[in-house]
């Protein structure tokens, strides 16, 4: 008896950096943009905000593939409760830096996985705590100029330049802080009905 065929498996994200990181599974999976607003709702956490706009990109892309496993992820730096997004531009990732020297910082990132033709949906977020350096505006500067981070979130691309940023990690999943965490990615698309091994 011959298995039946699998799903397939689509990340719902433009971001390099997840797509990457999902590619270490050597599962073939397809890559779509979700068009979701990414402002923050007014008192939202950055812990609620990564949630709902995890599942808001995977349950986006779904509609468009119902048959299929659909990733969504999202990942906020939370400062003291305060949300820091992608930066966009240098000044932006200067001013998060500054505010980020010598504190800890939780990266929020939330990952959801769906499949509207098996009404299944779950998600997860793994939180990292992160102890930034006491920085010099010199060495924010610097490593601006080497890395320009203004697509990641807090602008610390700690899989590049960004490590020299930082003090101390603390997490269960070391994918999580570049935006994907495959821990539970894995276990989640496994129970939605993706081999993985």
């Amino acid at each position: 008896m011959s298995e039946s065929p699998q799903r397939k498996l689509i990340l719902g994200s433009t971001s390099p950096y997840r797509r990457e990181l999902l590619a270490r599974l050597r599962i073939p999976f397809d890559v779509a943009a979700p068009d979701v607003d990414e402002a923050p709702q007014a008192f939202e956490s950055p812990k609620l905000l990564a949630c709902r706009l995890a599942m808001a990109k995977a349950r986006a892309v779904a509609a468009q593939f119902p048959a299929a496993v659909v990733i969504g992820s999202d990942q906020v730096a939370d400062l003291d409760s305060m949300p820091l997004g992608k930066p966009g531009t240098h000044e932006r990732a200067v001013l998060q830096l500054q505010q980020m020297r010598g504190k800890t910082v939780i990266f929020q990132t939330a990952v959801a996985v769906v499949c509207f033709e098996t009404n299944f949906a779950q998600m997860d977020l793994a939180q990292v705590k992160v102890k930034f350096r006491e920085l010099s505006d010199l060495e924010i500067e610097n490593y601006l100029r080497a890395e320009t981070p203004y697509d990641c979130a807090g602008s610390a691309k700690s899989e590049g330049l960004g490590i020299a940023l930082l003090e101390s990690i603390d997490n269960d999943d070391p994918t999580a802080l570049v935006g994907l965490p495959l821990i539970r990615t894995c276990r989640m698309i496994q129970a939605a009905g993706i081999k993985v091994i």
